[in-house]
């Protein structure tokens, strides 16, 4: 089978049925500045990862701590038990209902636990960064 007429007869079958009508950024030029800013061995696995959302560790690791630095503020902070909080890192109803019943001692083990944690977050995060540098120079700016 030709599977280049096979595309061109779908192409032409999705634009009868108005299927290409209304898509976001209709008629607006493609900014492939970032895709060609990459050597061109690694753009196909850059665009296959991004498409579906693989996102680098070490941006997982940022966001891993930014939701630590966020509980250890809800944690440490008796008004944020009172209300609850929102959004990433934000005390679940189990861990304010906790804090509560808890005493002064298991708040502080909790908050010295989360601190450990995040310790380790940045150095890990370190270390990929450092790693990244020493492959590629120019990754780390």
């Amino acid at each position: 089978m030709n599977w280049t007429k096979l595309a061109e007869s779908r192409i032409e079958e999705a634009i009868a049925n108005g299927e290409f009508r209304d898509l976001p950024g209709q008629g607006q030029p493609l900014d492939l500045a970032e895709y060609f800013a990459q050597p061109a061995t690694e753009r196909a696995g850059t665009a296959l990862l991004k498409n579906a959302n693989v996102i680098p560790p070490e941006v997982q690791l940022l966001k891993e701590i930014a939701r630590l630095e966020q509980a250890i503020l809800n944690a440490g902070s008796a008004e944020n038990l009172e209300r609850p909080a929102e959004g990433a890192g934000a005390a679940s109803p189990r861990t304010s209902a906790f804090f509560h019943r808890s005493s002064p001692d298991h708040r502080r083990d909790f908050i010295e636990k989360l601190r450990g944690q995040l310790q380790e977050k940045r150095v890990t995060l370190a270390m990929a960064m450092e790693r990244r540098r020493r492959r590629d120079p120019r990754a780390v700016e």
